[in-house]
């Protein structure tokens, strides 16, 4: 029994917590184990801990998972946080049991490896790499312990890697966006519509919302505001209605009472489904959802409108407050977007694809 009354530990519930003061510093926590002697172990690994880094300033050592969870914890509010959730979860193996200092570039290698053998692209890779990154730019910067000392002395450098692999943006011709179109389920035909007349991403199109609609009753017309937290670069997103989306717009009214695009009376959680990876299987198409907002970009420039123009309809983070606009100044943007329909004239401009000659065409 005298083991069991050891200074610093209590036995809850079968488990040895420690609790005691050390130098200043109260520890109160669980050592996992119903074995004294393991947490007797513990307790004394903690208290030499506590004594370094008071003393001689030497940090306790931390794992990456331990800086990765916190990571996650805080920025629960982020509209991308399911992404880093995913990159950490991918990472852990090779990296989740090292000590802060031990990750850089040669023990991520092997998660590298394995990527690029799997036929990743290097941007997909570099979105871990760049998670990594950020999470032991915040151990080395920000995040303190008890002692005033950073989790991590000093971050490594960590290198993205080149995108000569990159895959270009592929615009759609007026006869490949019919024939995709047709061919896609109605749902999905509507919400490709949509995107491809106000540039939105995939994730601002199938979580819009009614109460996100705002009346502009001297253009006799209306906008919708999405939320900065539902948008990638956290900023209001200010979408505006050329006469193709309008028409979209009006089609689905009545449909839902919160959501703007359903499919059986349910939000649709991407447009990249199975449907639409069908469709494009079939029409041998090599195009992605990410090239709609491509399409819609480069007919404005085409249609010859402003930079600073289309970089307000595609929703691009320019430092605008977007939530204040005068009716004079909506109706130009309106007027911008009109000028992407593909109307019965026939004079809408067209995308001329420009391509590097080959060099048995040079020789021809």
């Amino acid at each position: 029994m005298g083991r069991n009354r050891s200074s610093g530990l209590r036995n809850r519930g079968g488990i040895w917590h420690i609790d005691k003061q050390v130098l200043g510093h109260r520890i109160q926590e669980s050592t996992g184990t119903s074995e004294l002697k393991t947490a007797e172990l513990m307790l004394a690994r903690r208290i030499e801990q506590i004594r370094q880094a008071s003393v001689f300033g030497i940090r306790p050592v931390r794992i990456f998972r331990e800086a990765a969870t916190r990571f996650l914890e805080e920025n629960t509010h982020l509209a991308t946080i399911h992404t880093y959730a995913f990159h950490l979860k991918e990472l852990d193996p090779y990296i989740g049991d090292l000590p802060l200092y031990q990750v850089h570039m040669g023990t991520l290698q092997g998660y590298i490896d394995r990527r690029q053998k799997e036929g990743k692209k290097n941007k997909t890779v570099n979105g871990a790499l760049a998670t990594v990154r950020r999470v032991l730019n915040l151990s080395a910067r920000l995040w303190r312990d008890e002692h005033g000392l950073t989790w991590l002395e000093s971050a490594p450098l960590i290198q993205l890697l080149p995108l000569h692999d990159a895959r270009r943006p592929y615009p759609l011709s007026w006869e490949e966006q019919h024939r995709l179109f047709r061919a896609l389920p109605d749902h999905l035909s509507r919400m490709c519509q949509f995107k491809v007349n106000t540039g939105c991403r995939d994730g601002e199109v199938c979580s819009l919302r009614w109460d996100w609609e705002i009346d502009v009753p001297e253009l006799d017309t209306s906008v919708f505001l999405i939320p900065g937290e539902k948008v990638k670069n956290r900023e209001d997103r200010l979408v505006v209605l050329n006469r193709v989306a309008k028409s979209v717009i009006e089609g689905v009214r009545g449909q839902h009472a919160e959501r703007v695009f359903t499919y059986y009376g349910r939000p649709v959680r991407s447009i990249n489904n199975n449907g639409w990876k069908s469709v494009r299987r079939k029409l041998n198409m090599p195009i992605r959802v990410h090239d709609l907002k491509h399409t819609f970009g480069r007919r404005l420039r085409a249609a010859g409108v402003p930079l600073e123009t289309r970089k307000i309809l595609l929703g691009h983070r320019n430092g605008d407050i977007t939530t204040h606009y005068s009716a004079p100044e909506l109706e130009e943007l309106i007027e911008a977007a009109n000028r992407v329909c593909e109307g019965k004239s026939g004079k809408t401009p067209a995308l001329v694809v420009l391509k590097h000659r080959t060099p048995s065409a040079a020789a021809r």
